[in-house]
């Protein structure tokens, strides 16, 4: 910013940022876990670690006010609305949810402001 002020990122991006952030990590690690269990087809590897990054990846470029990582937290959630897809119908309801959800969250005006002042 010219003015040499900071600007604060707002709270739900704070908090989604985080939950990200905890989830990529968290997740990742949990279906790394699982693998131990039954040896992954190199592309469910891949695609495991690639979702994870991603995620985490996201959160922390919010935080930064990066407005590219906000479509990267988007892409995201939408793929696992599009995984969801060949679960249970309930995984995909709680998947589309929180698209909506996000898609509030990182589109309302208050965020849009956040990153754009960048």
């Amino acid at each position: 910013m010219a003015t040499g002020q900071t600007r604060k990122c707002p709270t739900s991006i704070t908090i989604l940022s985080w939950l990200y952030i905890l989830v990529g990590v968290v997740g990742t690690a949990a279906h790394y876990e699982d693998f131990r269990m039954h040896k992954p087809i190199v592309n469910e590897f891949v695609g495991i670690t690639v979702l994870g990054a991603a995620a985490v990846v996201a959160g922390i470029f919010m935080l930064k006010g990066r407005s590219w990582a906000r479509w990267l937290a988007l892409v995201w959630i939408a793929s696992h609305v599009v995984i969801s897809a060949f679960h249970p119908l309930q995984e995909l309801i709680i998947h589309c949810a929180l698209l909506v959800l996000f898609s509030y969250l990182l589109f309302r005006r208050e965020a849009r402001e956040y990153f754009s002042a960048a």
